[in-house]
Formats: C-alpha cells, sequence, structure tokens
C-alpha cells in the first residue's frame, strides 16, 4: 500500500510544478503579447482615420495613365496594410507556440529533478529497492530473441546482454540474471556475454537489455511514457491539470510495476540531416525512430551493416554515439475533421498557434492505392470557378490534372481558386506547400479566411526553411490527410505545389543516402516516388462510399521546357495538364492557359451537359484564331472573312481571362460563352468587353430568373431554352 501512497505523493507534486512553470512562461512573454496587440490596434485605428483617397473624377472618366496609377496607389496601400496585420498575427502566433513548448521543457526538466530528490530520500528508497527482485522475474519471464539475434548470434556466436540499475544490485539477483539469459542463448547455440552496470540517472528500478531489446522498469522510464501522455494530451487550465492528476491518482490506487519492452541503437554518423545508425536489426523501411535529444526520424535505407534515416528536426541537436529507440510504428500523421481549419507541418503537428490537434486516429504516409476493381469511372466535375479550365480542359472528381508552367505564371493562383470555388460543395480541400516561403503560406491562410474557405481547408506547411526530410513527407501527409475523408465517402480536392521541391528534396536525400544519380543528377527511382503518390488520388466505387480524391499537381518548367525529366514524368503519370505560357502572361492573357498544349484526358466527361454544348466548339476557334494571329503578324494583307474570325477569336480569348480570387460559377461561364460566341459582343470594343460580362449576370438574375434556375441544373440546353437566352440577350444589348 505504501507504493500507492509513493505514486500519489508523486502526481500531486507533478502537478504542482506544471501550474508553477506554466504561471511563469505566461508572465515572460504577457508583455510582449500584449505589445503586439496594441501595434495591431494602432494601425486599424490609423486605418479607420486616414481620409479615403478618391479622385476628384470617378475612376472610369479619368484618362488610362490616371486610372492606372489611382489603382497602382490604392492595391500598394492595401498590400502594407495587409502586411502589417499579418506580421502581427504571425509573430503572435509563433510567440504562442514558443511559450508552449518552454513551458514543456521547462517543466519536464523541473520534474524530472524533483522526482529523482524525492526517490533518493527514505522511506521512498527502501520501497523502490523492495521492488527489484519482482521486476527481475518479470523481466525474465518476458524475455526473448528476435529474428535480429538469431541473425547476429550467426555471425558472432556472442550475444552482449546489458544490466543496470539505479543502486547495487543483490549478488543474488545478478546470478538469476544470467543463469536465465545463458540458459535461453545455449538453447540455440549461442554465447553470453552479462555486463553488470549502475546509473543512478535511472532515479529507480533496474533495465536489461539483450542484444537490442531492452526490457525497462525504471522510473525515468515512466516519467518518459508519462511526458507523452502530456503531449498527446496537453493540459490547458488549472481546471484540467486538477482532473488528470485526479485521474492519475484514481488509478494508482492498483498501481503495478510495468516492464516496457523497446528496441534501441546507436548513432554511428550524422550529417546535412542524415543519420547513420547500427543495431535495430528488426526495424523496417519507413519506421520512426527516436534520438536521446527528442527529435525523430524516419529509416528510408536499410543497408546489411547500417541503417539510414532522414531527421524531422533539427539534427545539430543530435551527436554520434547517442542512443536511438524504435517507437514500435510506420512513420503516420493525426488525420479527423479536427485538422479543418488547421495549419500543420509535415508530421501533423499545429504550427498555427491556435492550440493542441486533438485526433483520435493515424493513418501512415505511405499507403497502398486504391485497385483497378476498387476504382468508378471519372464523371462528375469538379468546377474550379475559372472560365478556361472549366470550359477546354474540365477536371472531374477523382482526377489528376497537372498545372505546368514557368516561375510566376499564376499555377498557385490558379490552385487557389480552385479551392475558394469549392466553398458549399461539400468538397474537403488541401492545399500542400512544398518548399514555399513562410510568408506565402501565411498570405494564402489569410486570403482563405477572408472568403471562409478555411472552414473546409487543411494547409499542410512544409517552407523552404525546414530540412528536406520534411518537404520530402510533407505531399505524403497531405495524401494520408484527404485518404481519411475519401475512405468515408467524401470529395477531396489536393493541392501539391510544388512537385519540383518535392523533388529536389528527394534528390538531396537520396544523394546524402549514397544512392546513385542518373539523368539530371535526379535518382532512378523518382518516377515510382510520384507515380506512387499521385496513383492514390481516385474515384471510389460505390461499395467503398464513392469518395473521391482530385490532384492537382503543380510543376515548375525553365523557360517553358515541358520536355525536361521531371514535367515529363509526371506529365505521363497524370490524366492531363494545364500549361501556362509566360508569353501569354506577359500580354495580359490572365490565366495564361495555352489551349494547344493543355489537355484533359477525361474531356467531356467531366464537364456539365450545359458546359459540353456551349463550349463544344470553343477549342477549334480558339486554336484558328491563335493560327491566323501568328499568320497576320507578317503585316500580309486580309480579307473580311479573315478580319472577323480575328475579332471573333480576340473577344473569345478576352471573355477568358479572369481576376484573381474570382471563381465564376459553371451557368454564369456557359452563359458568357454563349453570348460571346453567338456574336452578342460584337459591338463591344474588346478593351470593354469586361463591362459587358460585369453587368450581364445581374441583368440575368433580376430580370429572367426562369432562364437561370434552368441553367444551374447544368441539363443541356434545348431549343427552347436557347431562343430563350437569345431573345434575353438581345434585350440585354438593346437596354445597354
Amino acid at each position: 500500500m505504501e507504493i500507492q501512497y509513493v505514486i500519489i505523493n508523486f502526481l500531486i507534486l507533478a502537478g504542482i510544478i506544471l501550474l508553477f512553470c506554466r504561471k511563469m512562461i505566461v508572465k515572460i512573454f504577457r508583455s510582449r503579447r500584449e505589445r503586439l496587440l496594441q501595434q495591431l490596434d494602432e494601425a486599424e485605428q490609423i486605418e479607420r482615420s486616414a481620409p479615403p483617397v478618391a479622385p476628384v473624377l470617378a475612376e472610369e472618366e479619368l484618362p488610362a495613365p490616371d486610372r492606372r496609377k489611382v489603382e497602382a496607389e490604392r492595391t500598394e496601400a492595401e498590400e502594407k496594410l495587409a502586411q502589417l496585420k499579418l506580421f502581427g498575427q504571425r509573430e503572435c502566433r509563433e510567440i504562442h507556440r514558443v511559450m508552449i513548448e518552454k513551458t514543456k521543457k521547462q517543466f519536464f526538466h523541473v520534474m524530472q529533478k524533483s522526482v529523482a530528490e524525492v526517490f533518493s530520500k527514505e522511506p521512498y528508497l527502501s520501497k523502490m529497492r523492495a521492488l527489484e527482485a519482482s521486476q527481475v522475474e518479470e523481466i525474465l519471464g518476458m524475455i526473448k530473441l528476435t529474428s535480429g539475434d538469431m541473425a547476429y548470434l550467426k555471425r558472432h556466436d556472442v550475444l552482449y546482454v546489458t544490466l543496470t540499475s539505479t543502486y547495487p544490485l543483490d549478488p543474488a539477483l545478478v546470478k538469476r540474471v544470467d543463469e536465465a539469459t545463458t540458459a535461453l542463448l545455449a538453447s540455440v547455440g549461442g554465447k553470453t556475454s552479462l555486463w553488470v552496470l549502475q546509473d543512478p540517472g535511472f532515479i529507480g528500478g533496474l533495465r536489461l537489455r539483450i542484444g537490442d531489446t531492452v526490457y525497462d522498469g525504471t522510473v525515468i522510464e515512466e516519467l518518459y511514457h508519462f511526458e507523452k501522455g502530456i503531449k498527446r494530451d496537453p493540459i490547458s487550465s488549472d481546471d484540467a491539470a486538477k482532473e488528470v492528476l485526479a485521474e492519475f491518482a484514481e488509478k494508482a490506487k492498483n498501481y503495478k510495476s510495468k516492464i516496457h519492452t523497446y528496441q534501441l541503437g546507436r548513432v554511428i554518423q550524422i550529417s546535412d540531416g542524415i543519420c547513420w545508425m547500427d543495431g535495430l536489426a528488426d526495424i523496417m523501411y519507413g519506421e520512426v525512430v527516436e534520438f536521446e535529444c527528442g527529435e525523430r526520424g524516419m529509416v528510408l535505407d536499410i543497408q546489411p551493416d547500417r541503417i539510414g534515416c532522414v531527421i524531422f528536426g533539427e539534427y545539430e541537436n543530435i551527436e554520434s554515439g547517442s542512443k536511438v529507440r524504435r517507437v514500435g510504428r510506420i512513420a503516420s500523421v493525426p488525420v479527423g475533421e479536427a485538422l479543418l481549419g488547421r495549419v500543420v507541418d509535415a508530421v501533423g503537428n499545429p504550427v498555427d498557434g491556435d492550440g493542441h490537434l486533438f485526433c483520435e486516429e493515424r493513418r501512415p504516409i505511405e499507403f497502398h492505392a486504391p485497385g483497378i476493381l476498387d476504382r468508378a469511372p471519372v464523371n462528375r466535375p469538379l468546377h474550379t470557378g475559372i472560365k478556361a479550365i472549366d470550359a477546354l480542359v474540365p477536371i472531374g472528381r477523382g482526377q489528376r490534372e497537372l498545372i505546368i508552367g514557368d516561375r510566376q505564371t499564376g499555377k498557385t493562383a490558379i490552385a487557389i481558386d480552385a479551392i475558394i470555388n469549392q466553398k458549399g460543395k461539400d468538397t474537403i480541400c488541401i492545399y500542400v506547400a512544398i518548399g514555399q516561403k513562410e510568408t506565402s503560406i501565411s498570405e494564402i491562410r489569410e486570403r482563405l479566411e477572408k472568403v471562409g474557405a478555411m472552414e473546409y481547408t487543411i494547409i499542410v506547411a512544409a517552407n523552404a526553411s525546414g530540412s528536406a526530410a520534411t518537404q520530402y513527407i510533407a505531399p505524403f501527409s497531405g495524401t494520408a490527410m484527404a485518404e481519411y475523408f475519401m475512405y468515408a465517402g467524401k470529395d477531396v480536392l489536393i493541392i501539391y505545389d510544388d512537385l519540383s521541391k518535392h523533388a529536389v528534396a528527394y534528390r538531396e536525400l537520396s544523394l546524402l543516402l549514397h544512392r546513385p544519380s542518373g539523368r539530371e543528377a535526379y535518382p532512378g527511382d523518382i518516377f515510382y516516388l510520384h507515380s506512387r503518390l499521385l496513383e492514390r488520388s481516385a474515384h471510389l466505387s460505390e461499395e467503398l462510399g464513392g469518395g473521391s480524391i482530385t490532384a492537382l499537381p503543380i510543376i515548375e518548367t525553365l523557360a517553358g521546357d515541358i520536355s525536361a525529366y521531371i514535367p515529363t514524368n509526371v506529365i505521363s503519370i497524370t490524366d492531363g495538364q494545364i500549361f501556362l505560357e509566360s508569353e501569354l502572361f506577359h500580354e495580359g492573357q490572365r490565366p495564361a492557359i495555352n489551349v494547344g498544349l493543355s489537355v484533359s484526358r477525361v474531356g467531356g466527361a467531366a464537364q456539365s451537359k450545359l458546359m459540353k454544348q456551349m463550349a463544344s466548339s470553343l477549342r477549334t476557334k480558339l486554336a484558328q484564331y491563335r493560327e491566323l494571329a501568328d499568320f497576320t503578324q507578317l503585316g500580309t494583307d486580309i480579307d473580311e472573312d479573315t478580319r472577323q474570325v480575328l475579332d471573333a477569336g480576340a473577344r473569345l480569348m478576352e471573355a477568358l481571362k479572369q481576376g484573381r480570387y474570382q471563381p465564376l460559377e459553371d451557368w454564369k461561364q456557359a452563359l458568357l460563352l454563349f453570348a460571346v460566341s453567338e456574336g452578342f459582343a460584337d459591338h463591344v470594343e474588346v478593351s470593354k468587353l469586361y463591362r459587358f460580362e460585369r453587368a450581364l449576370f445581374p441583368f440575368f438574375e433580376e430580370q429572367y430568373p426562369a432562364l437561370v434556375e434552368r441553367l444551374k441544373t447544368g441539363a443541356k440546353a434545348d431549343a427552347a431554352l436557347l431562343e430563350g437566352l437569345r431573345a434575353a440577350l438581345r434585350g440585354y444589348n438593346e437596354r445597354s
């Protein structure tokens, strides 16, 4: 019974230390947090009190140069204000995160020191020593040889056994351990070499190590598991701390000493985020290991005499010769509804400063793709809200559509618009940022929050300042989160921004692991890397719930070269590509989609019948226009028919222009394309076509709600509907 009171006293002491440390750290950071919030309030007050900048003339009445100047000044002011607010929010979140981490580290350091002092005195010292005999018998009842031990014995004949205790052991107990381990190895024809050591750092109890396997009954091991439990379910308030202590005290009434089993290895070399280890003979590829300093890594290479591991955190904290232990699970991430609206890192830890994630389930980051019989045809559209995509290169749910182009051509803008357009459509969105700047990720989050899109979005951030290992696993982690929803019968849209940086990160890891390089210095399995990632996106059959993952990977090209190694790899894996051309972008065509090089292998199956009907001849007209436009650049005389084709093509190109964060509903796109292709915008100057579009939709919603309702159904337009649209458009032109 006295040992129960020891545990209860220990838990009460731990709770007091926890409460004291948290209040102390909060006091340290409170003044800094309040000062940042005060600066934000002052910035907002200046914004409200500043006189509005308004030109004497309306913007549309100003000459073009003045209008551009006013717009530029307004944009610059808005960007500066947004950056000020963003900096304050970002720094506050970072301070909050650092405060929590410092609180945890200081708490566990003080707790370990205090517990060591308590257990080094009577009557606790005698009670802990009285448990040594029972612990020895319990451990000896558990010992066995692993497959790794058997393989070691075949090469060396001798297996080392280490018995370590906090205090000097009774010679009878040492002899009991020696006899039991000798008999165990003799049964397989091996020999044993017993080492007896003493380590006061264990606080209490003893540890037996046979080969790589450790049977641990020490107090320090109990503290280790207590620390992991607090990190999984953090104590956020005084009441919560009291509840946890009361719960642990209740469990302590039936306390029994527990022996923890795990495997230990040793670090033999560490450099550039790569760790080489020996031991751990039973470890598997992709398994997680933990180092003495608390950092974790993942096994990525297994050789006969050593194991290669990538480090998730700061590898500078790991030293050669330090111990490393198996965690006992394959690399996985938390999944579930709690992730919605959050920003997490590559291993699923929150980095947005919004508190702990309470996820009950985890999924492995590597998982097999659905088989052919488990898939259903891709026949349901996923509308991006972008006219040029929904009309020309439609995307279906479960499709993999590549977005490819040079730097700064609007690839990310297309992906963010697609996420915004999923609002209210019961589609979960996941944005995986690979090698992006931290400020860029923060701006994307702020934009999604502003339009209410973060409610159904998860951001997985592996920024450029992170290690190559985190950039490597980030897309796999995002896919694991997406699979949770897909197998629950939901539709998911996942963005990989971008796989070029992912390939570079994998190349770095592979070269550090001494794997041979191939074409363009990439390892030979780079194709397999991206194929096993993208093949996990699919439309499941009805028997499996009918969920889907739609993937939009992004690839960056150099000087428009789509024949490079990585672009050709991903093009051959995906179901089509959207090619963004720098020349079109600089000409003012936004989005700068090259119709000739962009294709969707799903085609019209991923379009509504209405859009398929309205855009049936659009690609042909645009191709004809581009060919004639290139020809007429030579300055040759053109006839009237050619002039009409050029004018019609120019209007279609202008109609496909679209601003950022302005996705359009499917029926609006179909209506606009019908109006322009049927010639109802021929009287409008090309440069003013945006005015025609801006007033068209409100006019139809107010004057012809019945036509709008029929368009919203997405059904194919019959002759009566087409005639009604023509009559309504004639009325719109007469009114304007």
